[in-house]
C-alpha cells in the first residue's frame, strides 16, 4: 500500500517547553524532531525494522524562523528527503496554525547500521519503498488519492 511521503501531526505547545525567554526552548525542537522520526514509522502498518539493524543520528540541523509560545498549535511534518546507500536525510517543518507561519525547519542525517558492529549497512529497498524520498517541502506534497 503506498503511503504519502509526508507524515504530519499536531501538537499544542506545553508550558514545560517554554524557557526563561518566554518562548519554546531550542532543545525542545530537537526532541520534537526525534518524536516525529519515531512516530512516522509507527504509522506504517507494514513497517518492521530489520533484525539487528537500526538508525543512528549522525548530524542534526535546525533553522529557527519565528518563536513559538505556550498554547500554540503546531503542525509537525517529517519526510525522507534522500537515500544514499546507508544514509538517509529526514526533513522536518514546524508550522504554526494560527498565523500560517513556518516557525522552524530541520533535518537529520541518519545512518543505517548493523547493531552488532555499529558499521553502516545498505538501507533495504523494501524500507525505501515504504518511505519514499520526497524532495519538496511539507506544503508542496500532493494529497493522497
Amino acid at each position: 500500500m503506498p503511503y504519502p511521503p509526508i507524515f504530519a501531526y499536531t501538537i499544542i505547545v506545553p508550558d514545560s517547553a517554554i524557557d526563561g525567554y518566554g518562548h519554546v526552548n531550542n532543545v525542545v525542537y530537537l526532541q520534537w524532531m526525534q518524536d516525529a522520526a519515531i512516530r512516522h514509522p509507527e504509522s506504517i502498518v507494514e513497517y518492521r525494522m530489520p533484525e539487528n539493524r537500526g538508525w543512528f543520528a549522525r548530524e542534526s540541523r535546525i533553522e529557527y524562523l519565528a518563536p513559538a509560545f505556550a498554547g500554540d498549535e503546531i503542525e509537525v511534518s517529517t519526510w525522507i528527503a534522500e537515500y544514499r546507500h546507508a544514509r538517509g536525510i529526514r526533513k522536518y517543518e514546524f508550522f504554526r496554525k494560527t498565523d500560517g507561519k513556518v516557525i522552524a525547519k530541520g533535518e537529520t542525517l541518519f545512518v543505517f547500521v548493523e547493531l552488532a558492529t555499529g558499521r553502516p549497512t545498505p538501507i533495504p529497498l523494501d524500507m525505501q519503498a515504504l518511505f519514499p524520498a520526497f524532495s519538496g517541502q511539507a506544503g508542496s506534497a500532493e494529497p493522497p488519492s
